[in-house]
């Protein structure tokens, strides 16, 4: 089954990827190893940062609104590649994974719900909690929700 917006998901982490492969290998065949290696690693951890990987694993909307009307947990709309996305799930460190993280880009139901949220924008990180959301907020009113 085929998954609305991976290609999309992944695109800036493969870009990366992609340009650190090419300018490695002329970096290599120039017999530059030491720096085809370290340009590599660089594009690689760029990619990797940008990537869906430093997320909890993505929930579908429908099932993100189910779960927090029943544990009353927040909600957190984000996409792959968002800088205030990543300072929201750093400044949360672990108690982030207790979230539940909707990937716009992945669930166009998702991105729908932001943008009504937002007044037609896909501003992310947008938080839910119960009737209550917030657009880009302060980490510690996010850990503050999550208990």
């Amino acid at each position: 089954m085929k998954r609305p917006g991976l290609l999309r998901t992944w695109s800036l982490a493969g870009a990366f990827l992609f340009v650190g492969l090419a300018t490695s290998a002329s970096q290599f065949l120039a017999g530059r190893w030491v720096l085809a290696c370290c340009e590599l690693i660089a594009f690689a951890a760029v990619g990797a940062v940008l990537s869906p990987l430093v997320f909890p694993r993505s929930t579908p909307a429908a099932e993100a609104e189910r779960l927090a009307a029943a544990d009353g947990r927040p909600i957190i709309y984000w996409r792959p590649g968002c800088s205030f996305c990543l300072r929201l799930r750093r400044k949360l460190g672990r108690r982030g994974r207790d979230a539940h993280w909707v990937n716009i880009w992945s669930d166009p139901a998702a991105a729908a719900t932001v943008r009504a949220l937002t007044g037609g924008d896909e501003t992310v990180p947008t938080v839910v909690v119960g009737n209550d959301h917030r657009v880009n907020p302060d980490p510690r009113w996010v850990r503050e929700q999550l208990g």
